[in-house]
């Protein structure tokens, strides 16, 4: 079965100050984003697909997308602001990006395989990607009501010493059903613990061993048609905060498990995450990878020399 890897690469990285899907950490000028496409290629994925932004697809295929097109087929795909359903149009002043679950509906048309789709910026670890990708092999995609996966990620193994990060909370059933997701955009370590705030003054603490999304979930093609009908309805319930409001991936797969619609397997990883939130993140991710270059987890050069 032929499997899709699908990146979000569209974000312009405002808190890291620049394009830091591009920046160089590995030893032969390699990409967070080459390491999770390597670790899916050796997974058994077959394809790779960007969602970019037009004007910086040619920095990553520069970057990126080139040097890979030997090993994989790559394709590109835009998310535009005005890639909305009939009846639609962008509201004067709206200029963000309508969020993760936008991105995704951009592969209409383009991805038609079970993908997994994953952030550009965030390293997975090797094992996240075997068990979605045998999760795929082996789930009956056809089923109804369909069933999805996650890779849950402990929150204690996905903080950065140098800000706060985003993070979809989840509550799981004994069976490791998904049950829902809370979004948390300003997630930290406090000095009594991990926390969140929405409003920079109140805190609420979490459980370290928290299970969270990072936005690597596996998906059926059908998946997409479905994001569409319920961007429609987005744009209609939000449209007194349409100048803001955004379309989380994680909102869409909870209101359908709400609605009985679907049901999402979480697959477990204790994988230790790091990526370039932040520009001071940098130092980290590299002697990370380092140091799993000196225990033989990856060759220094990954696509050779």
């Amino acid at each position: 079965m032929k499997k899709t890897l699908v990146i979000m690469a569209a974000g312009m990285g405002s808190r890291y100050g620049g394009l830091k899907q591009v920046e160089q950490v590995g030893p032969s000028g390699e990409t967070i984003i080459d390491y999770s496409i390597y670790d899916a290629y050796q997974a058994g994925f077959d394809k790779v697909v960007f969602i970019v932004k037009e004007e910086t697809e040619p920095l990553l295929r520069q970057a990126v997308g080139d040097r890979i097109a030997k090993f994989i087929e790559v394709s590109y795909v835009h998310q535009k602001l005005d890639n909305l359903p009939k009846g639609f149009s962008v509201p004067e002043g709206r200029t963000k990006p309508w969020g993760t679950a936008h991105a995704v509906m951009s592969c209409l048309g383009i991805v038609n395989d079970p993908f997994v789709v994953i952030n550009a910026d965030d390293f997975y670890g090797k094992s996240a990607f075997q068990k979605l990708s045998n999760w795929l092999d082996h789930a009956n995609l056809a089923k109804q009501p369909p069933e999805y996966c996650m890779a849950g990620y402990i929150l204690k193994n996905t903080l950065t010493e140098n800000g706060y990060v985003s993070r979809g909370v989840c509550r799981v059933d004994d069976n490791n059903q998904l049950i829902d997701v809370t979004e948390c955009t300003k997630i930290m370590q406090r000095p009594n613990g991990i926390a969140y705030t929405d409003d920079d003054k109140n805190w609420t603490s979490l459980d370290e061993n928290s299970i969270v999304s990072m936005n690597c979930w596996a998906f059926p093609a059908s998946f997409l048609p479905e994001i569409e009908q319920r961007f429609a309805m987005f744009l209609t319930e939000h449209s007194s905060n349409i100048l803001k409001s955004e379309f989380f991936l994680p909102f869409v797969v909870q209101d359908m498990i709400h609605e009985g619609s679907c049901t999402v397997k979480v697959l477990q990883t204790s994988d230790q995450w790091f990526g370039v939130t932040y520009k001071e993140d940098k130092d980290l991710v590299v002697k990370s990878i380092d140091k799993k270059i000196a225990n033989g987890e990856y060759p220094s050069a990954l696509w050779g020399k």
